[in-house]
């Protein structure tokens, strides 16, 4: 029973503070390696289409799959970044279904032993509030396993029946870890959330780029709903292949509301897999799955069980860098930020790199930590452009602030220096010089300037003497604007109240 999105619209705005969402994340994510999983082959995106195979990924008979240790290794620094417990011990299976961009007719994957078991990532869901404010929740981990990714089915012409399909097995082999949540969430902003905090985590320590639109980072979302305050799960969904943060989100609206409304005009929810049709903008039926027992799991016979090292563990364990939330509290607790800007700058590794290298030059890291989530990154979304390719420099930066601290710059006159600094890539102190835009400090020039404007302008002098006290402002104006804006503001006020008594 499938309803049109106006029907599951009218009955889910009534009736969907009556149910409550049950998700859980199912993410696939690329590794970063050179070569595949089990073979020699190159990773490397973008290449001719099979150009990248050999009898191992293709599955050709008397070929022998060899695990690459590195992808061994990168899969657990990711366990051990998620809290997960390692196995000593796990255990490599056949995964077995057909489909065209599969040349085995089976995936070499891991089932009931994986690599690791049992963690946990904390996120921070936004409030809805003024503030920007967040809750913390925990998210538990369900399983971490490897698995090898399969082809690539491109399909091209209309109508169907003079459609082609054309397969790409370059991808086949690359290196796969799938990361299985708990059904923990309960919207679609948690859900953003959970998937945004584990891409954060991965780009950390450095184990795949994430890059979902080369489909480095792959996301299934599991599905039910039920009424409020009962306990037992209601008959799941699985929405296939997010391939954005943005599609997932939408996805999940879409598929609560379908399956709030379908109950609610006395249909029943089918346990199967579903497709989100961006075009149309709603989640379609793509098979029925039943049972996990469907791929007639068994051990794969070409591989022995993988034995982890603990001393090659720990040693992975102490190689580890500094994850974001241990970042976050330090950058609270030792730069005197806000929880806010905390998280704004830990957002990603060479964001909170480019903060600490710029505080450690400037004098004052709030400072920093201020210009950069406001002008730099401000500037770099404009010209769509990431921090690692920044034209202003951390130290460049620093010296900048450096110029306004000392009364050198104002601070209007200090953004316009970066303006100017992003366009150019020049210093400050070169354009500064370049261009005369030193502020005026000393006090005999302020005081002749300011006298100079008061002279110009005595009908308004004596009107302020009367009680008009907005000319104030007037007469700061004027003397900024006979300066080029380079006398110090706070001295201009001053000396301007000491004339005008």
């Amino acid at each position: 029973m499938e309803l049109t999105r106006e029907e599951i619209a009218a009955v889910a705005e009534r009736k969907r503070a009556a149910y409550e969402a049950v998700i859980g994340l199912e993410v696939h994510v690329q590794l970063k390696t050179a070569s595949k999983i089990f073979c020699g082959c190159s990773t490397r995106f973008g290449d001719p289409p099979n150009s990248n195979v050999c009898p191992v990924c293709l599955g050709l008979p008397g070929s022998l799959p060899v695990l690459n240790r590195q992808v061994a290794e990168l899969a657990t620094r990711t366990a051990l970044a998620i809290n997960c417990q390692v196995r000593e011990q796990s255990i490599f299976a056949r995964k077995n279904y057909f489909y065209p961009d599969l040349p085995k007719g089976y995936q070499i994957s891991q089932y009931d032993r994986p690599l690791a078991e049992h963690g946990r990532l904390e996120i921070h869901v936004p409030t809805g509030g003024a503030g920007k404010k967040t809750r913390k929740k925990r998210i538990d981990i369900t399983r971490l396993h490897l698995e090898e990714d399969a082809g690539k089915s491109l399909h091209e012409g209309l109508p169907e029946s003079e459609a082609k399909t054309y397969l790409d097995f370059n991808r086949c082999g690359v290196p796969l870890m799938e990361i299985v949540s708990e059904p923990d969430l309960r919207t679609p902003e948690e859900a953003y959330a959970y998937l945004t905090t584990l891409k954060q985590v991965l780009e950390y320590i450095e184990v795949s780029d994430c890059d979902m639109e080369k489909g480095s980072l792959r996301c299934d979302a599991n599905v039910s709903v039920r009424p409020v305050g009962t306990e037992k799960f209601g008959v799941k969904t699985e929405v296939k292949n997010l391939n954005s943060f943005r599609y997932l989100a939408k996805a999940l609206e879409y598929e609560i509301d379908r399956q709030v409304a379908l109950l609610e005009s006395g249909g029943r929810i089918e346990q199967e897999t579903r497709l989100w049709n961006t075009q149309a903008g709603r989640t379609e039926p793509m098979r029925s799955k039943e049972h996990a027992h469907d791929y007639r799991y068994f051990p794969e016979p070409d591989l022995l069980p993988l034995v982890m090292d603990a001393a090659w563990v720990e040693d992975i364990r102490r190689a580890m860098p500094e994850l974001p939330a241990a970042k976050e509290a330090r950058f609270v607790e030792h730069y005197g930020l806000s929880d806010y800007d905390a998280e704004v700058l830990t957002a990603n590794r060479a964001l909170a790199d480019y903060f600490e290298a710029t505080a450690a030059k400037a004098p004052n890291a709030k400072t920093a930590a201020n210009w950069i989530q406001t002008e730099l990154l401000g500037a770099l979304k404009e010209a769509g452009q990431e921090i690692s390719r920044s034209p202003v420099p951390p130290q460049a930066l620093a010296e900048l602030l450096q110029l306004v601290e000392d009364g050198t710059l104002s601070g209007k006159m200090g953004k316009t220096v970066f303006e100017k600094m992003f366009a150019s890539g020049k210093s400050a102190r070169a354009i500064v010089a370049a261009e005369k835009m030193e502020q005026i400090t000393d006090a005999g020039e302020i005081e002749k300037l300011c006298g100079e404007v008061l002279a110009k302008n005595a009908d308004k002098v004596e009107q302020y003497k009367k009680g008009k006290q907005a000319l104030f402002g007037f007469f700061v104006g004027q003397v900024m604007k006979a300066t080029r804006g380079q006398a110090n503001p706070r001295r201009v006020n001053d000396t301007l109240k000491k004339l005008l008594g």
